[in-house]
C-alpha cells in the first residue's frame, strides 16, 4: 500500500540513492572551491520531489526539539526548529554520507592552522566523541522565512567539538516561491576590509560552507580568516532551507 505521508516518502524514496548520490558529486571541485572562497555549491543534491517532502515536514511539532523565533533573541526574522534524533531518513543519511568526504578537507585545514584536533573518517565516531563531552542534542535543523525576514551573520557553534564545515540545502525555488533571501557569507581578513560572498541556489542545490574559520595562504605561509554565514532580506513569498551540522550540541 502506498502513502502520501511526507515522513513515509522521505524514508522509502529517497534512502537508497543517497549514498551513491552523494558518491559521484565532483569533490575534487568542492574542495578547490572550499580552499579558494570558503564555500562550494553543489547543483541538485536533492530532488524536487525530496524538497517538497521536507518542506512539509515544518508543521510536524513531534520531530522536533526546540523551535527558535529568530527576533526574540535577535537573530534576524523568521524561525528555525532543531530536528529530534532519530532524524528524518534522508536528513541522517546525507549527514553520514557527506561527512567522509569532508574529513580530509577538515583535517588539512586544522594543520594549516596549527590546530590538533583530528576528525575520524565515519561520523558516528565523531559523533561519539561530541556525546562523550557532553554534546548530545542534534544540531540538523530546517528554516522558515516569510517576507522580510532574514537572518544574521552568524557561527553555529555548539560545544567545544566543531567540525569546520557545513551543509544547507534550499528546499523552494527562487522565483517561483520567494525573491530575495540569498545566501551570504562574509570573510574577515586580518588588516584588510572583509569580503562578501553570495552563493545563488536553486531548488534542491547545496552548500557546502566553513562553520567559523579556514587557512589562506599568504606571503609567509598559511593564516587563518574568520568567517560568518546568513540570508538576505526575503523580499516576497515563503523560503525552506534544511542545514546540516555535523557536530551536536551541548
Amino acid at each position: 500500500m502506498t502513502t502520501s505521508h511526507p515522513t513515509a516518502l522521505l524514508a522509502t524514496a529517497s534512502a537508497p540513492t543517497i549514498d551513491r548520490r552523494v558518491d559521484t558529486l565532483d569533490w575534487r571541485r568542492i574542495e578547490l572551491d572550499l580552499d579558494q572562497y570558503g564555500c562550494a555549491a553543489v547543483p541538485q543534491l536533492v530532488t524536487a520531489h525530496e524538497c517538497d517532502a521536507l518542506a512539509a515536514l515544518y508543521s510536524r511539532d513531534g520531530l522536533y526539539r526546540s523551535r527558535i523565533v529568530m527576533g526574540r533573541h535577535g537573530f534576524g526574522r523568521g524561525e528555525y526548529k532543531y530536528f529530534a534524533y532519530p532524524l528524518p531518513h534522508i536528513i541522517g543519511e546525507l549527514r553520514g554520507a557527506i561527512y567522509p568526504h569532508l574529513v580530509p578537507v577538515a583535517n588539512r585545514w586544522n594543520q594549516a592552522m596549527g590546530i590538533d584536533v583530528r576528525y575520524s573518517p565515519q561520523h558516528a565516531d565523531f559523533i561519539r566523541r561530541c556525546h562523550d563531552a557532553g554534546q548530545v542534542r542534534p544540531t540538523p535543523l530546517i528554516l522558515q522565512y516569510g517576507e522580510g525576514d532574514y537572518n544574521c551573520l552568524h557561527q553555529d557553534l555548539y560545544g567545544e567539538h566543531v567540525f569546520p564545515l557545513q551543509v544547507a540545502i534550499l528546499l523552494s525555488e527562487p522565483g517561483r516561491d520567494f525573491t530575495g533571501g540569498e545566501f551570504v557569507m562574509t570573510e574577515q581578513r586580518p588588516r584588510m576590509q572583509s569580503r562578501a560572498e553570495v552563493v545563488p541556489l536553486a531548488q534542491g542545490d547545496a552548500v557546502v560552507f566553513t562553520v567559523n574559520s579556514r587557512p589562506v595562504q599568504g606571503a609567509r605561509g598559511p593564516y587563518r580568516v574568520n568567517l560568518r554565514h546568513g540570508v538576505s532580506r526575503l523580499r516576497s513569498g515563503h523560503r525552506h532551507t534544511v542545514g546540516i551540522i555535523f557536530h551536536d550540541a551541548l
